[in-house]
């Protein structure tokens, strides 16, 4: 089963204790939130898994794609479905944003991999757009708070909180579940499709 792959326990489990407290460094601010659903969660939402395989995106003008640390880590050799994931990011890497904590995420996974996959860590810090952790951000944060970790929740705050981001790219079957509920597509190069409903 895809959920149970080391390197995304990794990403998961042993790196969430690893990350720092996150700050209001900024990179971007973020833009006016679009409308949530009411209660936060739009139960029944459409999801669509996207393949690795088409060229584009579904057309939606200055759609973008919030990636977590679980996406991230698949720059980093030995990654498993890297080959999926940097083929799939070599034609929407400019679609990609992502948050200070995700790239926390990365840097904890690629810290004991040595130089090599710090050095990759760093530039892919270079190249994506960074939004920082927002007041919007965390008030959609708390209305899954209750449900799921402080990481998570934030990770679903700052994909619902983006008004231009419309799919979110991730390895973690908690976080594709909820983000699903919000109306989110999934990004998941390499693995089946709706993976996330799979036990």
């Amino acid at each position: 089963m895809p959920g149970r792959a080391p390197f995304v326990a990794m990403a998961v489990g042993r790196a969430w204790t690893r990350v720092p407290a996150v700050t209001d460094e900024a990179s971007e601010v973020v833009p006016r939130p679009r409308t949530s659903p009411e209660h936060g969660v739009r139960a029944g939402a459409p999801a669509v898994a996207i393949d690795p395989e088409p060229d584009d995106l579904p057309e939606s003008e200055g759609a973008r794609v919030y990636a977590d640390g679980s996406a991230l880590s698949r720059y980093l050799e030995g990654a498993p479905c890297r080959a999926e994931w940097l083929a799939w990011a070599a034609r929407h890497e400019s679609e990609l944003v992502t948050t200070p904590l995700a790239l926390t995420e990365l840097r904890a996974i690629a810290g004991p991999r040595g130089l090599d996959a710090r050095g990759v860590a760093n530039d892919v810090a270079d190249r994506l757009e960074v939004m920082r952790i927002s007041d919007q951000v965390l008030r959609h944060a708390a209305k899954v708070s209750g449900v799921v970790s402080a990481f998570h929740a934030l990770h679903v705050g700052a994909a619902v909180a983006h008004p231009e981001v419309h799919a979110v790219a991730t390895y973690d079957m908690l976080l594709a579940q909820v983000c699903v509920l919000f109306g989110l597509d999934v990004v998941s190069p390499g693995w089946p499709d709706r993976w996330w409903e799979r036990e």
